[in-house]
């Protein structure tokens, strides 16, 4: 029996489309928890209508006072009556098949947690097509490298299924990061299990659909992970514990901390010494170089993904702008982190797109 866990804070325009597709996957033996955490728009009245229409009463609803995210989450678990649990976002429609497809890596006593493939639902404008591209380029090719290495760094939120004797084991969610899900993630990996990444199941989000909504997103994303590395940095000078884990703290220090300022400063770099030295012309051709194996790579990942090849479009503006606004505002997540100045958690503003 699997429980279906789903966090719902003021998701009233997307909670209904999430729930009616979660009635019509393709699996036997599950049941839907769906925690109102303290919502104060119609969700809880939406919920108990959809769950009405079940015939077969899989919904349960559980109302308690705003908590966050976490809270909700370690709060649908004890009430969990399934051997394993998938937690997702209450704006998240499923694959018919992700269960399925999740659920036999569990055959391997050794995997404690499967993390689902995060696809853009809400393809509506040049924004959130960039974002598509990214999931597909940036997340979903690199976590399947890292599930064939057997290095699955992160269980997503909107697709996480885990044992739910794991969760008891290694105390559930934390409420001390602004990232619950990679906090979590590294804590089962130094509890000794595996993590795989299952491509087939697939989540489908709502992304944020207006720059503001984006950079608050990804300015949350990267002090959440760094409060989560901080708090598991004795890890990175052991390398007697587990060699894996190592390998893959200091892979997630490198693209949370090096990566964005190296970045910068290399395209700033090329930039100056261009026009300094009278090198427009290079400039150029190496910008077009980077721009061809852009194309290429992007090319091959849409192939594999077997999505929307009208991407390919948006490469160029992908890599010079879109990846460029995001590391700027990750520097700025990373400094203000350092600095210790005070952030909320913020809430995603829905569009109702789902």
């Amino acid at each position: 029996m699997v429980s279906i866990i789903v966090p719902a804070y003021n998701e009233g325009l997307v909670i209904e489309s999430a729930l009616v597709s979660l009635l019509t996957i393709n699996y036997k033996n599950f049941e839907i928890i769906v925690v109102d955490d303290g919502s104060k728009d119609d969700t809880h009245k939406k919920i108990l209508a959809i769950a009405a229409e079940d015939p077969n009463q899989r919904i349960r609803v559980i109302k308690k006072p705003n908590g966050g995210k976490a809270s909700a989450l370690n709060y649908g678990a004890s009430a969990a009556r399934g051997e394993f649990i998938l937690n997702m976002d209450g704006d998240t429609k499923l694959s018919k098949d992700s269960l399925l497809n999740a659920i036999k890596h569990f055959d391997d006593p050794k995997v404690g947690a499967v993390a689902g493939n995060i696809k853009v639902l809400n393809r509506e404008n040049t924004l959130t097509n960039l974002q598509a591209l990214e999931y597909i380029e940036g997340l979903a090719m690199v976590r399947s490298a890292q599930g064939f290495m057997h290095m699955v760094n992160i269980v997503p939120g909107p697709f996480g299924m885990f044992r739910k004797s794991l969760l008891s084991q290694v105390g559930g969610y934390d409420y001390d990061t602004y990232a619950e899900d990679c906090d979590l993630t590294l804590k089962i990996l130094f509890s000794g299990w595996r993590i795989v990444y299952e491509p087939t199941s697939i989540a489908y989000v709502e992304s944020p659909a207006k720059l503001l909504d984006l950079l608050q997103q990804r300015y949350r994303w990267t002090r959440g992970m760094l409060q989560a590395l901080i708090k598991h940095s004795k890890h990175l000078f052991n390398p007697k514990q587990s060699k894996t884990n190592f390998f893959i703290l200091w892979y997630m220090a490198f693209e949370t901390l090096i990566w964005p300022f190296s970045s910068i400063f290399g395209t700033i770099f090329f930039i100056y010494i261009g026009l300094q030295h009278g090198l427009v012309n290079l400039l150029f051709f190496w910008w077009l170089q980077l721009t061809i194996l852009d194309v290429i790579a992007a090319l091959y990942c849409i192939l594999v993904e077997d999505e929307d090849l009208r991407l390919i479009f948006y490469v160029p503006l992908f890599r010079m702008v879109y990846c460029t606004v995001i590391d700027i505002c990750k520097v700025f997540g990373i400094i203000e982190e350092f600095l210790g100045l005070s952030m909320t958690w913020g809430k995603l503003i829905r569009i109702g797109k789902m």
